[in-house]
């Protein structure tokens, strides 16, 4: 059985004819990812830019051991590519510990408690991180609580619907819409406030959001689906069906590419936020108003693309699907892979530009530009591979199934952490280049696994 076949909470649609719990989940991951990602705004610029200076280093606990262990791996780190290693270790590790989160709450705690304890332990890491002396500790405290809701909340949206029920899909657009909601307002407020007041208020504002966000959950658990842990313990397991099998197996072959989709495309919140910086004129004129915009709002670009094209994505499927030419749901993974690369070319252009002036600030048109390809291949990849997880996952590994998806965002951050330490020392039209090539790999291997994966994934 399938996450589809449970308890279909259908009546009483109140967010365009969905169920009431979809509003309800919509808001509180909105609400996460406005923590989340607020705090991702301004993690970079704050290790290079304050907390990794040799004045302030020392009073970091923990940052001596880290530094040794990772300069064991590394070689020798400069302050740009320890911070770079840090944020690449910190944002893979919020995806492999849904693994864990997936498998207590599918063997011990069920989907709701789990999504309950990760919440708090989350906002307890935000406000930790109002102390410079905490802050291994908080980034720890945010993975663990990160573990533990993010596999859960997402399972407990395919739970809304009955087997079949052609809404599932479009309930997975409309959640990755709130996701991004929530990314968008976060670093235009976290980093307003961090460049108004200081650092702290940014990372405080991350805590309350996340505040909110388990308030709306725990008002939602009369609209929510039963946990499916619950259901399970009524029921004798069974081993696997040849059919669940093969759709597993079929999740494993795509979860290679797709973690090299994450390696390039997180480097939004690492080399990228660095380029804005550093390599991006953002002193504008508006008549109404003229000054220097700051480079971590340029991280509210790409959620607001996200939930702007949203609806002409989805229509556009529609129109596909009625006459038949839909993509399959590989081949819009595909597609997504190569929308990253696409991107990195266009900044290959720039950093020609750059260079050619003297490693001058170029246009912020360019990082425009980039922004909306790479939306454009996320919304190709990424909504569509939650819905498929929630497709072929079975019913009694629910959790740790998306945990498991989940992880190849851990692997892909670890990756792009150790891409991005290459930052300082390479050419930027080259690094682009290896960018796009890492990218472009990953498209051409899920476009060779289109069809023999087409039966395994019921696509």
């Amino acid at each position: 059985m399938t996450i589809a076949a449970r308890n279909p909470t259908t009546a009483g649609g109140d967010l365009f004819g969905h169920p009431r719990g979809l509003a309800y989940l919509f808001a509180t991951e909105m609400w996460e990812r406005f923590s989340y990602y607020g705090m991702r705004a301004l993690l970079t610029l704050y290790m290079v830019k304050y907390l990794l200076l040799p004045d302030r280093i020392g009073q970091v606990w923990g940052e001596p051991a880290l530094r040794g262990a990772l300069e064991t791996l590394f070689g020798p780190l400069g302050v740009q590519p320890f911070a770079s290693q840090i944020y690449g270790l910190y944002t893979s590790l919020v995806y492999f510990t849904p693994i864990l989160g997936g498998l207590i709450a599918d063997r011990v705690l069920g989907q709701r408690r789990t999504v309950i304890i990760g919440a708090a332990l989350m906002a307890i890491g935000h406000f930790m991180m109002a102390s410079e002396r905490l802050f291994l500790l908080a980034l720890l405290m945010l993975v663990l609580g990160n573990g533990a809701f993010k596999p859960n909340i997402s399972t407990q949206v395919g739970a809304l619907y009955p087997p079949g029920d052609p809404r599932r899909d479009r309930a997975f657009s409309i959640f990755y819409v709130g996701i991004n909601v929530g990314a968008f307002f976060s670093p235009l407020v976290c980093g307003t406030l961090a460049v108004a007041f200081g650092w702290h208020y940014g990372f405080a504002a991350a805590g309350i959001g996340m505040l909110i966000g388990l308030a709306i959950y725990l008002k939602a658990r009369s609209v929510l689906p039963p946990d499916e842990f619950e259901r399970q313990q009524a029921q004798p397991r069974h081993p696997l069906t040849q059919d669940e099998r093969r759709g597993l197996f079929g999740l494993a072959i795509l979860f290679v590419p797709v973690t090299l989709f994450w390696a390039t495309y997180e480097q939004q919140g690492n080399t990228i936020a660095l380029w804005a910086e550093d390599y991006t004129v953002r002193s504008f004129d508006l008549g109404f108003w003229r000054g220097e915009v700051p480079a971590e709002l340029f991280q509210s670009i790409n959620p607001f693309l996200i939930f702007a094209f949203t609806p002409f994505i989805v229509a556009l499927w529609s129109r596909q699907a009625q006459r038949g030419s839909e993509p399959s749901t590989v081949n819009k993974m595909a597609f997504g892979c190569l929308g990253i690369a696409l991107a990195n070319l266009l900044m290959v252009a720039a950093a020609a530009g750059s260079a050619a002036q003297g490693n001058a600030a170029v246009s912020a048109t360019w990082l425009l530009g980039y922004f909306v390809i790479v939306t454009l291949g996320e919304l190709y990849l990424s909504p569509t591979g939650l819905s498929l997880v929630t497709k072929v996952a079975p019913a009694r590994y629910l959790s740790m199934t998306m945990g498991v998806w989940l992880a190849t965002s851990f692997l892909g951050n670890f990756i792009a952490g150790w891409l991005g330490s290459f930052w300082s020392g390479m050419e930027k039209r080259d690094f682009f280049l290896m960018i796009a090539a890492i990218a472009a790999a990953a498209a051409a291997v899920i476009f060779a696994c289109n069809r023999p994966l087409r039966s395994a994934l019921k696509d």
